[in-house]
């Protein structure tokens, strides 16, 4: 029996024990509040089984726990000295290396052609004949303005991942802007997965323009919030403008089930934002709330633009919901360790000021935690900090309590269920493919041992 054909069938056999676990982690997560020793036990053995099962059926070894090198191995050590940020230019350039898994791999260099193209179409799909909309919906698409592109980043990765063709120069189309009116449908694969990471990127911007109004923030990407320098109604208009855009651009894919993906993903934008504006004393407290609120408002676009990713490079159901679970799970990864880093963080670094949901009234995951040990803090979160005192109060009493460290926790085992679902994908017979995954797995990593 040959190497792949046996890596097929147990990666077979662990497919639907993988999605079980994710179910787990999901249980899980819900209930972070009592965060159940023993629960955190049986999701740990299901990955192990997961992983056990892969690796019997290729007439492997077991080679030891899911969880080792991600937490406290030699590779972990690397990787929290080597991420000061999230971006393109926190780490060296490096591009596909082969099959050598030893070497390190830069995410953001493997796609870096493909995402300087996308890009330069963003840039002219933005613009408009109206100086002053046209001005303000290029704001954040500027050169130097960018923020760090990881959702086209994700999905272009994902794509890649998940087929056996390989970037080579015979595809270098794929890395040239394309000129092609938002309106055309892309005969192409991979032009219509490029699409969608432009649609990803812009339904993003379009919901930070919306954010920032209502937050009345005065940064954004360590620059002046648009809301500053145009005014609040044209931020709003901007914002509207980009994600008709994006829907221009959805419609020429041509593909129902994905239209219907991150339509829904516009609908828990909205749902998202009301979640946090209108919740009642009950709901501020409750971590439940909270994770749906932020599932809603950050790791729904990811999570299903991953699985439209999945549909559109024709992959089955089964795959494509393990890239809905790689996406859903980053993005929550990545959100909290927003939370940490807004207790922790430099202003310089982040690029907005720390402390900012405290100053909002809203209680993120350290102050949920932080609630079990000083239930003075209650009476705070249920008043939204609005009295004078409050914040410090708050800030003090989070430093003081295991909320920030737990936080890190929760955030690491979105970043190992990350990290299981693209190892649960069927197997790639393309070196490239085995190195974009390992791609997508660093990036989980550095989801939440960024410093800003």
């Amino acid at each position: 029996m040959g190497f792949f054909t046996r890596l097929a069938r147990g990666r077979r056999a662990a497919a639907p024990t993988m999605l079980a676990a994710m179910s787990t982690i999901g249980a899980v997560t819900r209930n972070a509040t009592g965060e159940s020793a023993r629960a955190m036990r049986t999701m740990r053995e299901r990955i192990g089984a997961v992983r056990t099962v892969g690796r019997r059926a290729n007439g492997e070894d077991d080679m030891g726990g899911f969880f080792d090198g991600v937490r406290g191995g030699a590779s972990n050590t690397t990787t929290k000295g080597r991420f000061a940020g999230f971006s393109a230019h926190a780490v060296p350039a490096n591009g596909f290396v082969g099959e050598d898994d030893s070497a390190p791999v830069n995410p953001f260099k493997i796609v870096d052609e493909e995402l300087r193209a996308i890009g330069e179409r963003m840039r002219a799909a933005v613009s408009s004949d109206i100086p002053a909309l046209s001005t303000a919906s290029e704001y954040f698409f500027k050169l130097g303005a960018e923020g760090k592109r990881v959702r086209p980043t994700v999905l272009l990765l994902l794509a890649s991942a998940m087929t056996n063709g390989v970037m080579t120069t015979a595809n270098v189309g794929w890395r040239e802007t394309d000129h092609a009116p938002a309106h055309q449908a892309p005969a192409d694969v991979r032009r219509r997965q490029q699409r969608l990471a432009e649609i990803a990127e812009m339904i993003h911007v379009a919901s930070l323009l919306h954010d920032d109004v209502l937050d009345n923030a005065a940064t954004r990407r360590g620059l002046r919030a648009l809301n500053l320098e145009v005014g609040n109604k044209l931020a709003i208009l901007a914002g509207d403008f980009l994600l008709a855009r994006a829907s221009v651009t959805l419609a020429s894919l041509r593909n129902t089930e994905v239209i219907e993906l991150l339509s829904r993903v516009l609908e828990h934008l909205v749902a998202g934002e009301v979640m946090q504006m209108t919740a009642n004393p009950e709901s501020l407290s409750s971590m439940d709330h909270y994770v749906k609120k932020s599932f809603y408002k950050t790791a729904s676009l990811i999570a299903n633009s991953s699985k439209a990713i999945a549909l559109l490079g024709g992959h089955g159901e089964e795959s494509a919901q393990l890239a809905y679970e790689y996406g859903k799970n980053l993005g929550l990864a990545f959100q909290f360790q927003d939370d940490v880093l807004d207790f922790i963080g430099s202003d310089s670094l982040l690029g907005k000021p720390t402390l900012g949901d405290l100053k909002e009234g809203i209680a993120t995951a350290p102050v949920l935690f932080a609630v079990e040990e000083f239930p003075e803090l209650s009476s705070l979160v249920e008043r939204r900090f609005k009295h004078t005192g409050d914040v410090q109060r708050a800030h003090e009493l989070v430093k003081q309590s295991q909320g920030i460290e737990r936080t890190k926790t929760l955030a690491m085992q979105h970043c190992d269920m990350a990290i299981a679902a693209i190892d649960a994908l069927p197997p790639a017979e393309s070196a490239y493919a085995n190195h974009c995954r390992r791609a997508l797995k660093e990036l989980a990593k550095r989801a939440v041992h960024r410093s800003k």
